[in-house]
């Protein structure tokens, strides 16, 4: 009897061990997918390095076009490093969806009559980012990134790509349209961002400072990490009491005490601690005598 409730109890454990393993993997994948596919810092294996963070924040570009008897308005609304914001006064289906990072507009324009939006495409989006990066060394510096969208229109979709070329400059200047080919918009940018760093590790901090800082920024990526850890342990047993409770009650018709999930488990757990720190005082403590008994 003792024998075929211990080995239940083995079972119970390693049933809760691998619930809680595959639940924490599930939990760092949607971590992972919830992290931000861009955050304006670019690193390469040579050690060059860019920080884009100055150019954070939306940026828009207009471009005109004459289309007789009426004009259009190409209105392009972007932001490097976070999603586009809602744009006030514009209803939702005249603007970009949630998670658009790239975002262009071309509004048709004729006489007195009212202007029509014709057309809204979202030229990059987070979901499919896959950011691609490039180094210009001539005939200038700066830096080639690429950024990947939804495909548009609905019937017979293209995919839609943002190309951002950033020039090293010491003056910050506008944004430029290039050309927009359908499935392509180019822009040129002149910034100091468009400038390479050596030795820089893309946040702003340089190696020789995060050695000499006692590498905090690691430290903290750690701490954050154990954080995580012991949060989603909390919340797996908090689920597990509750829906164990909830089950006792629904099925058994429990109340009080009885509510407990494996209740005589729990109330052996004490018992085995206290077990197995007497255990392991006596394995430390060291034997009277150098080993010798009294007789």
């Amino acid at each position: 009897m003792l024998a075929s409730q211990s080995a239940s109890r083995r079972t119970f454990i390693s049933s809760v061990l691998f619930l809680l393993s595959g639940y924490l993997s599930q939990q760092t994948l949607l971590v992972s997918a919830q992290q931000n596919p861009f955050d304006c810092h670019v690193s390469f294996d040579n050690g060059t390095n860019f920080d884009l963070t100055s150019l954070s924040g939306e940026h828009g570009i207009t471009r005109t076009r004459e289309t007789p008897p009426s004009k259009m308005t190409d209105e392009v609304r972007f932001d490097l490093c976070n999603d586009l914001g809602r744009k006030e006064g514009v209803t939702e289906e005249d603007q970009c969806g949630q998670g658009t990072r790239v975002c262009m507009t071309m509004t048709n324009q004729k006489g007195s009559e009212g202007d029509r939006v014709i057309a809204v495409i979202p030229l990059a989006v987070s979901s499919s980012l896959q950011p691609e990066t490039t180094i210009l060394t001539s005939p200038n510096k700066g830096l080639n990134l690429i950024f990947h969208g939804s495909g548009y229109p609905k019937t017979n979709p293209i995919s839609q790509f943002f190309n951002l070329t950033i020039y090293c400059d010491t003056q910050l200047q506008e944004p430029t349209f290039v050309q927009y080919n359908g499935e392509q918009l180019k822009v040129e940018w002149r910034a100091p961002a468009g400038c390479e760093v050596q030795g820089d590790n893309g946040n702003g901090d340089s190696d020789k400072e995060g050695e000499e800082g006692g590498g905090g920024k690691k430290d903290e990526k750690v701490g954050s990490g154990i954080g995580w850890f012991f949060l989603l342990l909390l919340l797996v047993f908090v689920a597990y009491f509750i829906l164990g409770a909830y089950h006792n009650y629904s099925t058994y018709g429990a109340t009080g005490a009885d509510l407990i999930p494996h209740r005589d488990f729990w109330r052996e757990v004490p018992y085995v601690l206290r077990d197995i720190a007497s255990h392991l005082c006596s394995a430390l403590r060291p034997s009277p005598r150098n080993g010798y008994i009294a007789v």
